[in-house]
């Protein structure tokens, strides 16, 4: 009787499927709590956390299950808005760590300064999700941030005609006035003289907004943030994007996961496995111990097994219910892996 069968290309089909869950803990996130360990004060150390980044929880950051979010940072381009790590290091401070350490990840050097559709702003506000959360890619589409009262943003990747533009953070698309994906108005820029409001990276997970869009008064598209620039001083922008998406209560994304399946299909045939390998049912000699299996056997098909070459066994697949198998029947048994 036959132990192993080999499986044939036509009994093995692979599929990819994508499946779309939200990105954070909640389907719309409606409000920012961080952790006061990362509060900016006047005095605090000048390469605390708090200066680079803030965390941002579903729930209060000291309360059981709260989880991370997503991070904020402010980058500046000369430094600004941050204490220098040494009296000696004029301009070497956080915002600029943070502003040469994003422009090094999209544009693989730091030599070359953020644009957005023409505009160079001094600085950079960026919204970072936690990396577990967004598993393959953020949704294109799926996103929607309100900042403030009054700016509603988005991707425009279902505006946006062509392919998107390529960097070392993988696709890039404009931020821009509008809700899931879809532009408000033909043009990229709302804030006059001021560009678009950032760029999206869906595949690395970060939003990186425009500043100048964000400090422009509401009249004019903005939300009148009131980013400092104070040399060689803390101060604090971070928490004032913070405070605008707390007010805004919307915050709402979709992430991407390519799920790979391979299906295998067992093909019983009827004149193969009508005898079972429990030892139990031979006796010393090889014969069966049960003459009512030598002429009419039945057995009961209960798990199926994957091995390789070398009869290894790599995986195992359980039924539901035992199938009935004699030399009248046959099955055929489909077999899924995940992965």
């Amino acid at each position: 009787m036959a132990t192993f069968t080999r499986f044939s290309t036509d009994d093995v089909v692979i599929t990819t499927e994508k499946v779309f869950t939200n990105t954070f803990s909640s389907n719309i996130l409606t409000a920012v709590h961080s952790s006061s360990t990362q509060n900016v004060a006047a005095n605090t150390d000048r390469t605390a956390s708090g200066l680079f980044y803030k965390d941002v929880y579903d729930a209060a950051a000291a309360s059981a299950g709260s989880e991370i979010q997503y991070a904020i940072s402010y980058g500046n381009k000369a430094g600004s808005g941050s204490k220098f790590f040494t009296d000696a290091d004029v301009g070497i401070s956080a915002t600029k760590t943070i502003y040469s350490q994003y422009r090094s990840l999209v544009y693989g050097d730091e030599t070359r300064n953020f644009t957005f559709n023409g505009h160079e702003p001094r600085g950079i506000y960026v919204l970072n999700v936690e990396r577990a959360r967004y598993k393959q890619a953020l949704r294109l589409g799926s996103l929607n941030l309100k900042i403030g009262s009054t700016l509603h943003l988005t991707d425009d990747s279902a505006t946006s005609s062509g392919s998107a533009v390529l960097t070392n953070l993988g696709r890039q698309y404009n931020i821009v006035s509008g809700s899931s994906g879809v532009r408000l108005g033909d043009n990229l820029t709302q804030v006059t003289d001021s560009g678009s409001y950032g760029l999206f990276y869906p595949d690395a997970g970060v939003i990186i907004l425009n500043e100048d869009t964000l400090d422009a008064t509401v009249a004019d598209g903005g939300v009148v943030l009131g980013t400092a620039h104070g040399n060689n001083a803390n101060s604090d922008n971070i928490s004032k994007l913070a405070d605008a998406i707390n007010l805004g209560k919307f915050f709402e994304q979709d992430t991407q996961e390519n799920i790979s399946s391979q299906f295998y299909f067992v093909r019983v045939k009827n004149g193969k496995y009508n005898y079972t390998t429990n030892p139990s049912f031979i006796d010393a000699n090889g014969n069966l111990k049960f003459t009512s299996m030598i002429d009419n056997p039945v057995v009961y098909i209960t798990t199926v097994g994957l091995y390789n070459n070398a009869n290894e066994l790599l995986a195992v697949a359980k039924m539901s219910q035992p199938i009935k198998k004699d030399f009248t029947k046959e099955a055929l048994i489909k077999v899924k892996l995940d992965y």
